[in-house]
């Protein structure tokens, strides 16, 4: 699937390359998916099957290497991923347990082939580590390379309220165990790095705040078509947090009672096999108020037509019902000059807020919601001032240059020195190196 956090990762180690930095930016799992140029290297490390074998099945935590090598080609990986596999935390306690044990974990062979690279490339000076659950490999890496560690936060509470209580515990505690390797740890959004230091114990002198940032190429501002029914957009994985069923009930009440007279309910991200039963709960609901003909799921979309997607849209809104603490869905809507309507809640406040791209509602409540949809149906010169504004700020306070500017800034705190030039008498200069796992 397009993961917000791959997509935002991506976006910022392509900029960073852009200018003139040398960054490697190494994919685990499974090769990284994104819709737009894709700057990770070819090698993936953890790749998905070994990681799974030897959780599973001892004889594989002794496997040769070069037996390795079958499954974790990067085409066998391809072949794999394929395939719809749930990946719901509840039934991945386990393998999250073990992985955040590091070098006494099952995988600890996986962190030996990483580390053996590791010391065998030129030497960076710092190592960024995506997301807490992976902070067992924050000790390994820093006695192999004695570099600066720093730990981007991206909303692991959400996964790790999900695990059973027992993996949920475990984890919680291993990756508190596991802060004193990290030199800084990167929240995305104000809310974040304010709520996630008391979770995770993390003293809150380590957090540092670098708001997200998109690529912006490709954006442009939204053509409203006088014979369009007013469209309410959902772009976000389909999923019960997310809301989409709160926005689908909400639409239901504006048309039966006949408020928005017309209307289309248009639909699109990622769905997991898991959620198959709750988007057809959802779209029967809509047949059964006879609205079945105005909701569509488009499924998954490239950037091109997920940009055409937000381009036909009046308003757009997920009414997540946690704190989401991203929301690049937000910026990517605002950046076609699409208003949006979002619960004040996590980051969509501050979002919102700065960007004065939309309106704010009473988070859990379908008739605040409702009533902010029906507010831009109303008022077609709000709606087009908010779309203005959105449009505008998003290129002022969230675009990738943004991200990548304050990148560099923590990045320079940690290492003590300027990012760009590492030694002034060589006679060719070159970027600092920063390897994004």
């Amino acid at each position: 699937m397009y993961c917000g956090s791959c997509l935002r990762d991506n976006a910022l180690a392509a900029e960073l390359l852009s200018r003139g930095h040398d960054v490697t930016l190494i994919p685990v799992y499974t090769p990284t998916l994104t819709d737009e140029p894709n700057v990770s290297q070819e090698k993936v490390f953890f790749g998905g099957i070994s990681v799974y074998l030897q959780q599973y099945l001892p004889l594989f935590r002794k496997s040769p290497r070069w037996l390795d090598r079958l499954w974790d080609s990067k085409a066998i990986l391809h072949l794999a991923s394929r395939r719809s596999i749930s990946t719901s935390p509840k039934m991945l306690g386990e393998l999250t347990v073990s992985m955040l044990r590091g070098e006494d974990g099952f995988q600890h062979k996986e962190i030996a082939k990483l580390t053996d690279w590791i010391k065998h490339e030129p030497a960076p000076d710092l190592v960024s580590l995506p997301y807490s659950l992976l902070l067992g490999l924050a000790k390994p890496i820093k006695d192999a390379l004695n570099r600066p560690i720093c730990c981007t936060l991206q909303g692991e509470d959400l996964f790790l309220e999900g695990l059973e209580e027992k993996y949920k515990s475990e984890s919680l505690s291993l990756i508190r165990a596991n802060i004193k390797h990290v030199d800084a740890f990167i929240s995305v959004s104000e809310y974040y790095a304010e709520f996630i230091p008391e979770y995770l114990n993390i003293p809150p002198e380590k957090i540092r705040i670098v708001p997200l940032g998109i690529n912006l190429e490709g954006y442009e501002k939204r053509k409203r078509e006088s014979s369009q029914p007013f469209t309410v957009g959902f772009f976000a994985r389909v999923a019960p947090e997310k809301g989409l069923h709160v926005l689908a009930e909400a639409y239901r009440h504006l048309r039966a009672d006949g408020r928005i007279p017309e209307g289309r309910l248009e639909v699109a991200g990622y769905m997991a096999p898991e959620h198959k039963s709750y988007l057809s709960e959802i779209e029967q609901a809509m047949k059964d108020t006879g609205l079945g003909a105005e909701f569509k799921y488009h499924g998954v979309l490239d950037r091109e037509e997920k940009i055409s997607f937000l381009r036909k849209l009046d308003v757009l809104s997920v009414p997540a019902t946690y704190n989401e603490p991203k929301g690049i869905f937000l910026l990517e809507a605002m950046a076609c000059g699409v208003p949006v309507v979002q619960p004040r809640r996590g980051a969509f406040t501050e979002i919102v807020e700065k960007t004065g791209g939309g309106l704010l509602v009473k988070p859990d409540s379908l008739e605040s919601l409702a009533k902010g949809i029906l507010e831009i149906y109303q008022e077609p010169a709000l709606g087009e001032k908010l779309g203005v504004s959105g449009f505008e700020n998003v290129r002022r306070h969230f675009s990738v240059a943004r991200m990548a500017d304050r990148a560099v800034e923590v990045y320079k705190d940690l290492t003590g020195r300027g990012f760009a030039r590492m030694n002034a008498d060589q006679d060719e200069q070159r970027a600092q190196k920063t390897v994004a796992i």
